[in-house]
């Protein structure tokens, strides 16, 4: 017995231009709600890197704000390339 998954009409059929639109509507939400979890991560990992590497170390906070800054722009970068990448 065929499943409802095995139907193939769905899978071949061309989306109508108010489908696409929503489709395109949902896909830039999610880039939109994905990009400051991005951010945050990636300048959470270089500070929690850089205070580590500083207790380590027996240094002033140096290296958590050099690590911070590094992953600000590893962070700005990666969202930058996505939304290129996303739009082209």
């Amino acid at each position: 017995m065929p499943s409802p998954s095995d139907n193939n009409d769905n899978k071949n059929r061309e989306l109508t231009p108010s489908e696409k639109q929503a489709a395109g509507f949902a896909r830039q939400f999610a880039l939109a709600m994905e990009m400051p979890f991005v951010i945050v991560s990636a300048v959470a990992v270089g500070g929690v890197l850089g205070y580590f590497l500083d207790r380590w170390i027996h240094t002033s906070p140096v290296f958590m704000l050099v690590l911070g800054g590094l992953g600000f722009f590893a962070g700005l970068r990666d969202v930058l390339s996505r939304v290129k990448k996303e739009g082209g």
